[in-house]
């Protein structure tokens, strides 16, 4: 029998004693402003590179705690400086979001990424809250306007695809969609809200979502919605997969659907099946659909956000629906986190094991992992672990 009371003071614990502590005694750059994301095991400098994806992220993960769990002001301090620093050195003018720039903020990468957009759309949108500045706000909307008008091409001009030839579309885009018109839809106007979240959910759970393969999701499909035989378009990643489920939940909450929250949720433990390893543990990075040899090499390691997602997405199917195999499978990936990314001796997480389970990277933040999946993570399964008895 699961202790409910035992596992809501862990992961609270977890979140307010070390994880939260570690990014902001060790992320912020007293000097030019914002975040290091670049930290060794125990929390020391190893490059001094911002990636503005992350910039955006920590700045929303603050906010957000202080909006919803207590108005600390450490935490908003840390936010403010955090998008003092994106606003003036984050784009181009033009609210075009680079991908890095350096230490100081001088342009590294150009805005080739559209969750440069999206990150800095869902930072401005919580701080506008956590602050009452305007500012902040027309910030976030201008950039969700930027972030639509790039639907059908995220990359612009700095995609690699030649046209014509196999044009597809991503999974990452409408799905990230999904939550980010939840974050900011205070700021938006009702019927373009309730007319952008069809859109998303459509494109979710009937054009990525494919019956004919046994209802798994792909990562990408041509433009008109088919099946591509391509490296690209057998590409399967679980974690994406089980990550959007519980943005639908939310989406089906929202919208006082309950076939939508089903849905989701049958999708969610469809796709924990399908990515489990079932000789080690934990779930795969990269799957191809079809069984062929992926081109990604990384494909079988485990990654914590993978991971850290499957926790918020079975926990929440089980709160909305009762269905017990969700809290099964929440026991079984919290067993696997607890013994096998939280570090012991340092604060924060491993995000990098290899397929046996084994620490491949000791690191606690990159180019790709920063403050967002652990805090985000912790905070959502303690505050539904709070309403259960």
């Amino acid at each position: 029998m699961i202790d409910f009371k035992e596992m809501n003071s862990r992961y609270k614990t977890e979140l307010l004693e070390n994880v939260l502590p570690f990014w902001l005694g060790k992320s912020q750059d007293k000097e030019y402003g914002g975040y290091y994301t670049c930290l060794e095991r125990d929390g020391k400098v190893y490059d001094t590179d911002k990636f503005i994806w992350l910039q955006g992220r920590e700045v929303w993960l603050f906010s957000m705690l202080y909006n919803k769990v207590e108005k600390r002001r450490e935490w908003l301090d840390c936010a403010i400086q955090g998008g003092e620093f994106l606003k003036k050195y984050g784009h181009d003018g033009d609210y075009n979001w680079y991908f890095s720039v350096t230490r100081e903020g001088r342009p590294i990468i150009d805005p080739y990424n559209i969750f440069s957009y999206t990150f800095a759309s869902m930072a401005f949108g919580q701080l506008s809250l956590a602050t009452g500045n305007s500012e902040y706000a027309e910030i976030a909307k201008k950039t969700f306007d930027k972030i639509l008008s790039k639907r059908d091409c995220p990359k612009g001009k700095w995609t690699k695809a030649h046209a014509g030839t196999r044009d597809l579309k991503d999974f990452a885009l409408p799905m990230i969609l999904c939550n980010l018109s939840l974050e900011i839809e205070p700021l938006l106007d009702k019927d373009f809200m309730d007319r952008t979240i069809g859109e998303c959910i459509h494109e979710v759970m009937d054009v990525f979502l494919r019956p004919e393969l046994g209802g798994i999701i792909v990562e990408n499909v041509t433009k008109d919605g088919g099946l591509s035989d391509s490296f690209e378009g057998r590409l399967v990643n679980p974690g994406h997969d089980i990550e959007a489920m519980w943005f639908i939940m939310d989406l089906g909450v929202r919208l006082h659907r309950p076939d939508l929250i089903e849905r989701a949720k049958e999708t969610t433990l469809r796709m924990i099946d399908y990515g489990w390893d079932k000789e080690y543990g934990g779930i795969y990075y990269f799957l191809d659909r079809d069984g062929h040899p992926q081109q990604q090499l990384e494909w079988d390691q485990k990654l914590w956000w993978v991971h850290i997602e499957t926790l918020i997405s079975t926990l929440k199917g089980y709160k909305l629906t009762g269905d017990k195999r969700c809290l099964e499978w929440f026991e079984k990936v919290d067993e696997y986190v607890w013994s096998h990314f939280k570090d012991e001796k340092y604060p924060e997480w491993y995000g990098y094991l290899n397929r046996r389970g084994e620490v491949l990277l000791p690191l606690k933040g990159g180019k790709w992992k920063g403050c967002f999946h652990v805090p985000r993570g912790l905070y959502q399964v303690w505050k539904m672990l709070e309403t259960f008895k």
